[in-house]
């Protein structure tokens, strides 16, 4: 730790780093019952009668959702390891997700994401010093489209 910071020389060698490549599937019962769930009745995500006679053909995902993964990753257990080997805080605290949607997606779908570690940086808060992870997530669809694109900020102190 240069200066007292918590941002050692081996955390910052995990920027850029790739953390994992999932592959998900949007299923049609999957779509309808995260709808449910989100209290949606946009008859685009429940409805395949009327979403087959639009011009997607189908169910479209609500926002948010990308399907379940095919073989369940182990994102956050290997990022938490990654920066704990590294040297970070050990407590940790969801920071939040940010969406970009950028063409739609529905049932039929594969979607393969992958994950880097965007930024790593550090400030001054009512905790202490507190060091903000970030995670970019790019969804790529079948036809190798960018679908979806997410960040998210994990904060550890």
């Amino acid at each position: 730790m240069a200066n007292g910071s918590l941002i050692t020389d081996e955390l910052r060698k995990l920027i850029g780093m790739t953390l994992e490549t999932i592959v998900f599937k949007v299923e049609e019962g999957a779509i309808q019952r995260y709808a449910e769930a989100i209290g949606d009745p946009n008859p685009l995500y429940n409805d395949p009668d009327f979403a087959s006679k639009t011009k997607y053909g189908r169910l479209l995902a609500p926002p948010g959702f990308t399907g379940w993964p095919v073989k369940a990753g182990r994102l956050s257990q290997r990022l938490l390891g990654s920066l704990a080997k590294a040297g970070a805080p050990s407590r940790l605290l969801d920071g939040g997700i940010e969406f970009e949607f950028i063409e739609p997606i529905g049932a039929g779908d594969v979607l393969t994401a992958t994950t880097k570690i965007a930024s790593i940086t550090e400030r001054e808060t009512k905790l202490g010093k507190t060091m903000f992870t970030t995670l970019e997530t790019t969804f790529v669809n079948k036809k190798g489209d960018v679908a979806i694109k997410s960040r998210s900020t994990f904060i550890l102190f």
